[in-house]
């Protein structure tokens, strides 16, 4: 018999607010331990929360860039247990009235994988291990978070990897998190069963708790599948629990019991008002909401002529492509913009990291600049690699890096006429291409290059050149 996967995600996006979600401490990562702390994150008696507007904001445009039905009407609740990392031993989240319900991510499939729910609350703290000793760090209690729930419509472990990573291209877009989740700004439960295939009713599932790397995520799904199967055919039973996900030995052990919604004796933050969003607030919304990777990707390929892998690394990082939007004003080829950023640009960024920050030294005004040169044919395309490399080392623009006599440029009819000045001295070279040696053409094409100082274009010469020695 043959079992299916099913499997959702609760991935967890730490909003990129200045402030906390109830107080005005900073939401900064790296900072020293309980530095960014006050009475009101850490929840001491008589304090009271105060809800961050923007948080709501970033949340409603985090639902409408899902396709979500927004709630006008919303509300906090208390969601009740005891840990080290929650020191009021309580979360404030949303229960049965959450800002944003029934969006949907679509994969490249065409499948949509459907979301029941996008919800406000705060985050935990964190706990540090160290030897027999549990050290606790408050500076993320209180760091804005939104929890996007997928119903259970992921079959496979690359539909899991694509739904990510969609999900984290779409709230970079919007600019609401870095999703950053080497740094927990975005991490994922995975809750998973599986079923005879065919059959609608599901099994029991279990949930791979706080996983921050698709890797990870990838490999976890695939061994949990590949347990329960396991289990189930050889007449044991799958049992409802929280797991966690062992990275050295790619497998999963027991925390605890699975906790119901029962169990979190949810009730309603009586410290906080309600949430009215007006039909104005969501039109405004909306109207901020930018062009998406997909959107882009079709277009650079439709309208560009750019091939759909050079795309796809473009719109893969929303500082790049913006760069990209900006670098192209007047010019008629940005085909060439896109090849100088991933042949040249990229090569001076080690890490996925640094491409998604793109702190480089060169302004779109500046790459705009060297490729209207190369444009006018001031410049070939050779020399625009080597200045773009320049001007990534040193920050200096185009023209303080290139020779003034560099720009006097080079017509097409002088070309023409240094072409034939070659032909007509090189005739062994002539006679050796058309015997079958086409190292003669790029000899004489060097020819040609050495007297144009390697201003002209080496194409339109290579082309030219071929042509001459047709007619002789």
């Amino acid at each position: 018999m043959k079992y299916e996967l099913v499997c959702g995600l609760e991935t967890h996006v730490e909003l990129s607010t200045k402030t906390k979600i109830f107080c005005g401490c900073r939401s900064h990562f790296g900072s020293d331990p309980n530095t960014n702390c006050c009475p009101i994150c850490i929840g001491l008696p008589g304090t009271l929360p105060k809800l961050n507007k923007e948080v709501v904001r970033y949340a409603i445009m985090a639902g409408l860039a899902t396709h979500c039905e927004i709630n006008l009407v919303s509300k906090m609740d208390r969601k009740n247990y005891v840990y080290p990392d929650l020191s009021k031993a309580y979360q404030i989240s949303q229960y049965d009235l959450p800002l944003c319900k029934n969006g949907y991510v679509e994969l490249e499939s065409g499948k949509k994988i459907r979301i029941d729910r996008i919800h406000i609350e705060e985050d935990a703290g964190k706990l540090v291990h160290k030897g027999k000793d549990v050290l606790i760090d408050y500076n993320r209690g209180g760091v804005p978070l939104i929890e996007i729930v997928t119903c259970p419509d992921i079959s496979s472990s690359d539909e899991a990897k694509e739904y990510i990573e969609k999900l984290q291209s779409i709230m970079r877009y919007i600019d609401v998190s870095d999703c950053k989740m080497q740094e927990g700004s975005m991490r994922c439960d995975v809750n998973i069963s599986v079923r005879p295939e065919g059959e609608s009713e599901f099994g029991v599932r279990t949930e791979i708790k706080n996983m921050n790397s698709i890797t990870f995520i990838t490999k976890a799904i695939d061994y949990e599948y590949e347990r329960q199967v396991d289990v189930i055919k050889n007449g044991g039973k799958i049992f409802q629990e929280t797991l966690r996900y062992l990275e050295e030995s790619n497998s999963t052990e027991s925390m605890r019991n699975k906790e119901n919604a029962n169990d979190y004796r949810y009730f309603r933050e009586p410290d906080l008002v309600t949430i009215k969003t007006s039909k104005e607030d969501l039109e405004k919304y909306k109207s901020q909401l930018p062009e998406f990777a997909d959107a882009r990707f079709n277009r650079y390929i439709d309208e560009y002529g750019i091939s759909q892998s050079d795309a796809k690394l473009l719109v893969k990082y929303k500082k790049v492509s913006d760069f990209f939007e900006k670098s192209i004003k007047g010019i008629s080829k940005p085909k060439i913009i896109c090849n100088l950023i991933l042949g040249v640009i990229f090569r001076y960024i080690e890490n996925e990291s640094d491409k998604q920050e793109f702190n480089i030294k060169v302004s779109p005004e500046s790459l705009n600049e060297l490729v209207m040169l190369l444009q006018e044919n001031k410049i070939n395309i050779n020399l625009a690699k080597k200045y773009l490399g320049q001007m990534m080392e040193t920050g200096k623009k185009v023209l303080e890096i290139i020779p003034k006599d560099s720009l006097q440029g080079i017509s097409e009819e002088e070309v023409k006429e240094i072409c034939k000045k070659i032909i007509d001295s090189n005739e062994n070279a002539v006679k050796d291409y058309l015997s079958g040696k086409d190292k003669a053409l790029k000899f004489l094409l060097g020819q040609v290059m050495k007297e144009t100082k390697g201003k002209a274009n080496a194409k339109f010469i290579e082309e030219h050149l071929m042509g001459l020695i047709k007619k002789a």
